[in-house]
């Protein structure tokens, strides 16, 4: 037991340790909510991008219930050998989830994602340096168009009125937190998920998941005037 005796209930030190350390590295004051993962024995690790997207790896170990920390203090303690858990931030965490069961729409072959992140970034790049047609453009605003932008629209044969965009925020989180791996082309690595559950979309790879959430649409109705007032 620890010092205060709550511990964090990690087992799977490498595979946390990879995650945390990618997402610090993304956004140094991140939070990390550690959650139950469906088995007494793994904990799923819940963060959000500093780009708006939540990203998710599960890890051995049964964890401390469902509890959000500082996930830089997390990683310090994981690195350390410690077993302590960092203290709780729970009323920080402000994001709704995605529900837990959700359908698979079409699988991407991992190079493809792969590549669609690398032309962004090449895109963002060349902008920065030459401009976009001559004319000299913010970086922010560079940033944030590439990113809104869909890289891939799913059309489910279920529901062909209802297409699945996946935007190059979910594409960077997917390989920025490297959930891609080494995943190639081999129909034998099993590619990457476009998931849909509702209002979310889910890009899964074999290491992690990135998760976003469709604005909801807003009905804009005129004021109607009462004779009473």
């Amino acid at each position: 037991m620890t010092e205060h005796g709550v511990e964090h209930g990690i087992s799977g030190v490498a595979d946390a340790g990879a995650f945390l350390a990618r997402l610090v590295r993304l956004e140094p004051s991140a939070l990390v909510r550690l959650r139950p993962a469906g088995t007494s024995a793994r904990t799923a690790l819940w963060a959000r991008l500093p780009w708006g997207v939540l990203v998710v790896r599960t890890v051995a170990g049964a964890g401390a219930g469902d509890v959000t920390v500082a996930a830089g203090r997390l990683l310090a303690e994981l690195a350390a050998g410690g077993a302590a858990l960092p203290a709780r931030l729970d009323a920080q965490w402000r994001w709704a989830l995605p529900p837990a069961a959700s359908r698979r729409v079409e699988t991407l072959p991992g190079a493809q994602v792969r590549r669609l992140a690398e032309a962004a970034a090449g895109t963002l790049r060349e902008a920065a340096e030459h401009g976009v047609g001559g004319r000299a453009v913010g970086q922010r605003a560079l940033r944030d168009a590439l990113l809104d932008h869909v890289a891939v629209v799913v059309t489910p044969d279920e529901e062909p009125d209802r297409p699945v965009e996946v935007t190059q925020r979910m594409v960077q989180g997917l390989v920025r937190m490297g959930f891609l791996g080494m995943l190639a082309d081999s129909p034998d690595q099993g590619g990457v998920q476009v998931r849909a559950a509702g209002r979310w979309v889910g890009l899964v790879g074999p290491y992690g998941a990135v998760w976003s959430q469709k604005a909801t649409d807003l009905a804009v109705r005129p004021a109607v005037a009462h004779a009473n007032g």
